[in-house]
């Protein structure tokens, strides 16, 4: 399996203090009921939070065997057609003002980039895909290398 592009859209390291928030504050909570549920709780919360970010954190985009993998989704590249690589404020605006509803959105806040690659499949509602990334111009250069 060739990969052609590879990036995981980790959270910010400063965004791991919301776990630890979490527990504390499920701790004061439960510490009323006594030490041991506060214990309980702080674990209990940070835990939850945590997987949480985790999980948020996982999202991948790949380019591997002919396809773009987006989080959930895996997308032939035959049916994708000019990916457009959007700087900061184009960011902004693509996922704000500028934003299609029926769009396919991969959308990172945190991220201050994205590519916007259009989908020429007819069969296909999608008007284009929105993938926030840390580096579209080399997210753009592996698609059009896999469309060969």
């Amino acid at each position: 399996m060739a990969v052609m592009y590879d990036e995981r859209l980790t959270a910010p390291r400063s965004w791991w203090l919301l776990p630890v928030a979490a527990g504390l504050s499920l701790a004061l909570i439960l510490l009323k009921f006594g030490a041991v549920p506060g214990l309980v709780g702080l674990l209990a919360g940070f835990v939850a939070a945590a997987v949480a970010l985790s999980s948020y954190g996982s999202a991948r985009i790949r380019v591997v065997q002919g396809s773009l993998v987006a989080g959930q989704a895996r997308i032939p590249v035959e049916a994708l057609g000019e990916a457009l690589p959007l700087d900061a404020a184009e960011t902004v605006a693509w996922r704000s003002s500028k934003a299609d509803p029926r769009a396919f959105m991969l959308l990172r806040s945190y991220v201050r980039t994205a590519l916007k690659v259009e989908v020429t499949d007819p069969a296909d509602p999608t008007p284009y895909l929105y993938l926030s990334t840390r580096d579209p111009q080399a997210l753009a250069a592996a698609l059009d290398q896999a469309r060969g």
